[in-house]
């Protein structure tokens, strides 16, 4: 303990190429990564040995390279496939975890790839309504044009 406090704290912390920010916890810093939930980060922390109320800025660099190592290979840390966000991947079948730039751009595809083989979800997302059985009697309305009279 004495030599953390030695050390002098980082205001932010690079890890999977996001800022974050040293002045909170590692446990809540965690989930400001895109792609990235309380849970997941959660089990993060038990698996790198790091106490969740330790502040980020206090974070070694072998320890923020280890937190980066196990965000990018989960499945390597026996992180339980039920924590990740794409089981069973359309292409190739593996469970896997995606954070970042990656999740936001496989998203997309999922979306036009729904789209071009027209799916009812894939036509929601063309027609722009609720995608997920929500109603649309009277959400929804505040963005579609002219509002008609009853």
């Amino acid at each position: 303990m004495p030599e953390e406090q030695k050390q002098e704290l980082r205001y932010f912390v690079r890890i999977a190429n996001t800022d974050l920010d040293g002045n909170k916890l590692v446990h809540n810093s965690l989930t400001k990564i895109k792609g990235i939930n309380f849970m997941f980060s959660n089990a993060i922390c038990s698996v790198a040995g790091i106490e969740k109320t330790k502040k980020t800025g206090y974070l070694t660099e072998a320890k923020a390279a280890r937190i980066d190592e196990i965000i990018k290979e989960p499945s390597k840390f026996r992180i339980p496939e039920w924590l990740f966000n794409r089981k069973r991947d359309p292409e190739d079948g593996t469970n896997k975890h995606l954070t970042g730039t990656s999740l936001s751009f496989t998203q997309e595809n999922d979306i036009k790839m729904m789209k071009k083989i027209k799916s009812y979800r894939g036509i929601r997302h063309m027609l722009g309504l609720p995608v997920r059985g929500q109603r649309t009697r009277s959400n929804f309305r505040k963005n579609k044009g002219k509002v008609m009279g009853v």
